[in-house]
């Protein structure tokens, strides 16, 4: 399953929200959604996986990514 870190009120994280909506993608079933506050459990698992303390952050297997247009490509050609 897709992981998404993410916060509340992050502009970036909002957009690949957004995407993940757009594509009729469903939260538990489809991705799940990891909270990445800054100093919280999420954040250094974010950290420990990629290397950067920086949201989004997607993990699919193997692939992993911070920016959120290359989310948004990579989820797009995924699931259109």
């Amino acid at each position: 399953m897709i992981k998404i870190y993410h916060y509340f009120g992050c502009p970036y994280c909002y957009r690949v929200l957004s995407a993940l909506e757009a594509l009729g993608l469903k939260v538990g079933k489809d991705y799940k959604l990891v909270e990445a506050l800054r100093g919280s459990p999420g954040r250094e698992e974010v950290v420990r996986l990629g290397g950067q303390s920086q949201v989004p952050f997607m993990v699919d297997g193997d692939v992993k990514m911070y920016e959120s247009a290359d989310i948004i490509h990579y989820l797009e050609n995924k699931f259109s």
